[in-house]
Parts: C-alpha cells; sequence; structure tokens
C-alpha cells in the first residue's frame, strides 16, 4: 500500500506522533537503551510510511506491533553484546517527567530494579510481560506482535509473571520515601560521614556500578552496608571538593545526577526498602549518560 497523496502523509505522521510516547516506551522496555529505543522508532516509522492509515483498523495495535517486532530483533543482537559487556550492566538513564512518577505502576515498570529483573527473561517473555502486564494489551494483540498463538501467550505471560514476581521488589515505595532517602544519603556524602551513610544504607544494601569498560567502576556487585559505605566515600575521596550531586527525576523515580566539576560523571538511582536503600545502580558508561547530559526531553506518561 504504498502512497505519495500529501493528506494521507499527514494523517500518518499524525498517528505516528500521537502514539509515539508509548511506542518509545515499549521499546525502551524491551532493551533497556534510549538510545537503542530510538532507532527502533526510526525503524517503525519507515515502515510505517509505506502503510494508507485508512486501511488500518486499529492503528495503535498496528503501531505498537511494528515496534515489538523492531524491538525483539535487537534485543536478540543486544543480549550477545551484553555477554562481553565489561562488569555489571545497567539500563541507560531515562529522564522522566513528574507525572510519570505518579503512575504507580508506569513507574515501578521502568524503575532500574525492575529493568534489571526483565534483563533475566528470554525475549519473547519479555515482550509478553510489557505488553500485558505494563500497558494491558489483549492477548490477542500480543500474538500478533510476537507470532505466536493467544493460547501460547497466555503461557508466556503466565511463566513470565511468576518469574518476575518471584524477583521483584517486595514493595512499591512513594517518591516521597525515596527522596527522603537520597536526601540523607546526599548530606552523608558531602561531609564524608561514614556512619550518616550506614544510618542511610540497609545492612543487605547492593551495589552495582556500571562503567562498561570506559570509566571505573567496581566489576561485580558490592554486598552489604559497610562495604559499600566505604567504597562511596572511598571514591569520593579521590576527587576531594570536587564532586556534586544534584536531584533528578531518573526512571520514574528520585535519583541523583552526580557532577564532578561540573561535569557529569554519573546517575545514581536508588531501591528504597522500610525507609533505607536496599539497591544503589550507578551507571558512569558515558554511553549511557547521552540522554541526560543533553538533557533530552524527559518521558512523560
Amino acid at each position: 500500500m504504498h502512497r505519495d497523496d500529501h493528506a494521507t502523509t499527514d494523517q500518518a505522521t499524525e498517528a505516528f506522533a500521537a502514539h509515539r510516547n508509548l511506542l518509545f516506551t515499549v521499546a525502551y522496555e524491551m532493551l533497556g537503551s534510549a538510545a537503542d529505543a530510538e532507532d527502533v522508532l526510526q525503524e517503525t516509522w519507515l515502515r510505517w510510511a509505506q502503510v494508507d492509515p485508512d486501511q488500518v483498523r486499529d492503528q495503535r495495535a498496528y503501531l505498537i506491533r511494528i515496534t515489538t517486532r523492531q524491538s525483539l530483533n535487537r534485543l536478540r543482537s543486544l543480549s550477545r553484546r551484553k555477554e562481553s559487556y565489561v562488569g555489571p550492566w545497567l539500563p541507560e538513564p531515562l529522564l522522566t517527567t513528574p507525572d510519570v512518577a505518579e503512575d504507580v505502576e508506569l513507574a515501578e515498570s521502568l524503575s532500574m530494579a525492575l529493568m534489571l529483573v526483565l534483563e533475566t527473561l528470554s525475549p519473547t517473555e519479555r515482550a509478553v510481560f510489557v505488553l500485558r502486564e505494563v500497558f494491558d494489551l489483549g492477548y490477542d494483540e500480543i500474538a500478533a506482535a510476537v507470532d505466536k498463538s493467544p493460547a501460547a501467550v497466555r503461557q508466556i505471560a503466565h511463566r513470565a509473571r511468576g518469574h518476575v514476581d518471584a524477583r521483584r521488589p517486595r514493595a512499591a515505595v512513594s517518591a516521597r520515601e525515596t527522596r527522603a532517602a537520597l536526601e540523607s544519603f546526599q548530606r552523608a556524602l558531602a561531609t564524608g560521614d561514614l556512619q550518616g551513610l550506614l544510618d542511610v544504607l540497609a545492612p543487605e544494601v547492593v551495589l552495582l556500578s556500571d562503567g562498561g569498560g570506559v570509566k571505573q567502576a567496581a566489576l561485580r556487585p558490592i554486598l552489604g552496608a559497610v562495604k559499600v559505605a566505604r567504597f562511596i566515600i572511598g571514591g569520593a575521596a579521590k576527587h576531594p571538593g570536587r564532586i556534586t550531586t544534584r536531584p533528578a527525576l531518573v526512571n520514574g523515580a528520585p535519583a541523583l545526577a552526580v557532577h564532578v566539576d561540573g561535569e557529569l560523571d554519573g546517575v545514581m538511582a536508588a531501591r528504597v526498602e522500610g525507609g533505607r536503600i536496599a539497591g544503589l545502580y550507578f551507571v558512569r558508561n558515558p554511553h549511557k549518560l547521552t540522554r541526560v547530559r543533553d538533557a533530552g526531553t524527559p518521558l512523560t506518561r
């Protein structure tokens, strides 16, 4: 269905623009990379531009189908890349607006903690989970997107949900609680207060740092409040008086943008339980900080 009619092109552009945020979020949740999600959207647009919108019964479903298929293709090649990644792999931090944080289910699905759980699913399981649990698509729609029967999709969804539920954080935490914990963390870091850090870190806290082999980072997870606090204080001591932290909204929750000499050096997201930080996710790989550094348009709901 090729066409060069301007009115039809405008209609296609309007439809794509209307669903762009949704399509970007689907791709990002499947890939964990905003840069790759943008590439998928470009591919989706190129395919959509060849279709006559008047011939499409449900434009939203059609666009989601294209985006899902392109994301699955990319996800399979990405997983090969991740096998040779240096140190822990973390999702690319995604700037989000306050309205995303207010949508509890969407904010949780974008969280670093849940994104890391999604990494443990197969590509098809991940696609089915995202489309069903996050965007509430029907089994028939998902089946068309992943080239499976609705019955098979139902089974995959059940399996993926069980896998995620066994590994996801125990309870959703309000943005206010996360912000309060991060403020205590900031104060302790600014003053080099080891005890202050120990007070805000849960005893079993886990720190994952992602330098991608480009920036210095711990090559394995750091476990336990004492080891994590010493790692953080030790890292800050290498840049005396040069580190500043600023609040940011990342992946649907409060986070910290870490600057050295005024330049963005990393983004730190947190998982909070019982008012204390149970997970720290520190992204230093500069390739994953481009959008935050450029303050690219934050994701809105």
